[in-house]
């Protein structure tokens, strides 16, 4: 078995995962705001290098700036993440509030869930065919038999339905939480 393949395929499994930590649901999970990138003396920086951020209660983040000077920065920035939430400055930070999901966005994000997992289908039939041309290049070149051939093909297939498997039981999992 190609282990380039496999690394691709579990690329192609944990890039899929991280996009989908990016999509909010009702809950509020401090992977939401991982894409952030704030100004900070004059480089874009993620938000987890200015504060910390923490869960509040079920639909909203604390975070926890440590220099204070770069508030504003920080607020304008997750504004500009266009995430749908609403921002209250206090003494002590920023409170992230997410808002109830209504069945329009719930559509919406289950629109683009799907397209996510297009992508990583998309990705996964890449690397397969690649993985299918570099055998048969090697059959040509008399590296193994048509027999072995078959196998090895077989065994790229074997591994890639159960990569697409796998990728269908996320997007199944991030479906149930949208649906809650």
């Amino acid at each position: 078995m190609d282990t380039e393949l496999q690394q691709r395929l579990q690329e192609t499994k944990a890039w899929l995962a991280k996009e989908y930590s990016g999509i909010r649901t009702g809950q509020a999970s401090p992977g939401l705001l991982d894409n952030v990138k704030v100004d900070s003396y004059g480089s874009q920086v993620p938000l987890n290098q200015v504060g910390t951020v923490g869960v509040e209660d079920a639909r909203t983040l604390r975070i926890s700036i440590w220099d204070t000077s770069q508030l504003a920065g920080v607020e304008q920035s997750i504004r500009d993440a266009d995430l749908g939430v609403s921002l209250v400055t206090d003494s002590s930070g920023l409170r992230v509030i997410f808002p109830e999901l209504t069945s329009e966005r719930r559509v919406q994000l289950l629109k683009l869930a799907k397209t996510k997992l297009e992508e990583a289908r998309i990705a996964v039939r890449s690397a397969r065919d690649e993985a299918m041309k570099a055998i048969e290049k090697a059959n040509k070149a008399g590296d193994f038999s048509e027999d072995e051939m078959f196998s090895q093909k077989e065994e790229v297939q074997q591994e890639v339905d159960k990569n697409n498997r796998e990728l269908e039981a996320l997007f199944s999992a991030k479906e149930q939480e949208l649906n809650k």
